[in-house]
């Protein structure tokens, strides 16, 4: 055999180098994340982040951890309604078997108080830009004897009593198909810089729905705040995020914390995208829905028949909506349905 060419030497020699290099890497990664977890649980088993956790280490019958419900809000129509038709079924799930809601609170970051005061318990901050200085206010000022909070949005519905899905110092969030740090790693590389560890640190999650010990959400938040607003100073990232900006934030600002989140993929579902509301805990109704007669989606078409929140931006919707026609798909006919029952029952619909 002839002798191999000193150029091929030192290809087969770097990749090598890299091979090792990449080996050790996510041997020590891997590690450090073993080591937080075990801290964490008492336990040598890592989760498996979307399918659930170990029946060896849910929580045993009967030992509730209740957590406190938080959104962020303003005092516009659009904003209140929704929040009317939320806490119209917090309240409504809260009674039932299963349940580990506590109290609730909106957060109104408009700065003055509104007509909603004496029919959701509120808590007035200053006038702020974004949604993680409101919730930096909240956790400072305001007293909260739960030992977790669920982050959650004026447009979620809760489908039924609603369980801790979060692990100790492990919070629950939900894993949204839209939020990519690996492709995106360029511009997260700005915020989350090399020496912290792989762009997989980063979660693919907003800061809703998730539920998380307060003490690691008073760490988390300030950091987020400041994330946020680096964001949206930089105008490629500002451009290129848009409206998940601040979700993006959260996700960094829990990695620079080395916050992991056990992923719960029935944590949410979001119509009309996921069809069907089995085993699923909050209906997030961000989508417009277009259907026309036969009951076949029209998406970026207005449907012969609709329903879109968009469509009510200075005032509520009206009682009994129309339904759906036949063939639309479960999720849909249940969202239209639980719209229906909370406007029929809240007191003073059409006058707030």
């Amino acid at each position: 055999m002839g002798r191999a060419s000193p150029l091929l030497l030192i290809l087969l020699a770097l990749g090598f180098f890299f091979a090792t290099y990449n080996l050790i890497t996510m041997v020590i990664h891997n590690r450090r994340l073993s080591s937080w977890v075990r801290n964490e649980l008492g336990s040598d088993m890592l989760i498996d982040p979307i399918t659930g956790i170990p029946e060896h280490l849910k929580r045993p019958k009967g030992g509730r951890e209740p957590f406190h419900v938080a959104l962020t809000a303003t005092d516009v129509p659009y904003s209140k309604w929704q929040c009317r038709i939320m806490y119209y079924w917090y309240k409504k799930q809260k009674e039932l078997p299963g349940s580990d809601f506590g109290g609730f609170t909106r957060i109104l970051h408009s700065g003055r108080s509104d007509d909603l005061m004496d029919e959701i318990p509120t808590f007035v901050g200053y006038i702020v830009l974004n949604r993680p200085w409101a919730f930096v206010q909240w956790l400072v000022k305001a007293p909260i004897k739960e030992e977790y909070v669920l982050m959650a949005e004026p447009d979620h519905i809760f489908l039924r009593p609603l369980p801790n899905l979060a692990l100790g110092g492990l919070p629950a969030a939900f894993p949204f198909f839209y939020i990519k740090p690996a492709d995106h790693e360029k511009i997260v590389r700005k915020f989350y810089p090399l020496e912290n560890g792989p762009v997989t640190n980063v979660d693919p999650i907003g800061n809703s729905p998730v539920i998380i010990k307060k003490e690691i959400l008073a760490k988390i938040a300030p950091t987020w705040m400041n994330v946020s607003l680096k964001m949206k100073e930089d105008p490629e990232t500002d451009k290129t995020f848009g409206w998940v900006l601040e979700m993006y934030a959260y996700a960094i600002a829990s990695a620079l914390h080395g916050v992991k989140h056990i992923l719960q993929k029935d944590f949410m579902l979001q119509p009309p995208w996921d069809l069907s509301t089995k085993d699923k805990y909050i209906l997030h109704y961000t989508y417009g829905c277009d259907y026309n007669m036969k009951g076949e989606l029209t998406y970026g078409k207005i449907g012969e028949w609709r329903f879109d929140k968009r469509s009510y931006l200075r005032g509520p919707p009206p009682k009994s909506l129309p339904m759906p026609p036949p063939g639309v798909p479960e999720s849909v006919v249940t969202l239209v349905s639980m719209v229906n029952e909370a406007t029929a029952n809240i007191p003073n619909w059409d006058k707030k």
